[in-house]
């Protein structure tokens, strides 16, 4: 299920946990955290369609649905995703160290992935199996752009953490698609070190929306808590 995150505040405990370097303090005007309560999402959001996808196709897996499954690879098939660099430290996490049982897949699932299990849970169909024909010939139609995706390999027992930036005033969006071979878990900071997003949950598939007071870095540190590498993507509006 797609998750709409709201802004809270920790403070000096979360700013050890997370162990990166803020930017220089703020103007004296920009005080709190630098965010508010998102607004309504876009309904042509490709951060959230493909967060949403990703759901989707999930679903798919657990009930064997061939006909969620092509609906997922649709979604993802629709949007159109610039591949750039982000400037990332990665770092072990707190407590025992870690050792690695696996290296995991080595991609999150794209629309093609999504099309070959819908294919193997129509079993046969005819009528599924001729959507599926349908929406391959169609390829990736790259209607909804706007999105930037980095590709990362997460160790197990590590923490990712990337600086993005984000402009004041406009609907912020984050989204980590992994692999599902390990937990993920999501924490987002303004440059202050107020949370922004946490999320905890059993899940590698994590959305997160925000408004921003103003331009600023915001640090996003992705965990794995698992012993199996995941390979995830991080997605920003």
């Amino acid at each position: 299920m797609l998750r709409k995150m709201l802004c809270v505040t920790f403070g000096a405990a979360t700013l050890a946990a997370v162990s990166f370097t803020p930017l220089a303090v703020m103007a004296e005007d920009q005080n709190g955290a630098n965010a508010a309560i998102a607004t309504e999402v876009p309904s042509d959001s490709a951060v959230a369609q493909a967060a949403l996808a990703q759901d989707l196709f999930a679903l798919a897996q657990k009930t064997k649905n061939p006909v969620a499954a092509l609906a997922a690879a649709q979604i993802m098939n629709g949007l159109d995703m610039k591949d750039v660099d982000r400037e990332k430290e990665t770092k072990a996490n707190d407590g025992p160290a870690v050792t690695e049982e696996g290296t995991g897949v080595d991609t999150p699932i794209d629309g093609a992935a999504m099309l070959a299990a819908a294919k193997m849970f129509a079993g046969g169909d005819p009528a599924v199996l001729g959507l599926i024909e349908d929406t391959e010939a169609e390829g990736s139609r790259g209607r909804i752009g706007g999105a930037s995706r980095t590709l990362s390999r997460l160790p197990g027992g590590k923490t990712d953490v990337f600086k993005v930036p984000f402009y004041g005033g406009r609907l912020a969006e984050l989204a980590i698609v992994g692999d599902g071979d390990a937990n993920l878990d999501l924490l987002v900071t303004d440059a202050k070190g107020n949370a922004i997003c946490v999320d905890r949950s059993y899940s590698d598939k994590l959305y997160c929306a925000w408004t921003p007071r103003w331009d600023g870095h915001f640090y996003v540190a992705v965990v794995n808590q698992g012993r199996i590498r995941n390979s995830y993507y991080i997605l920003t509006n």
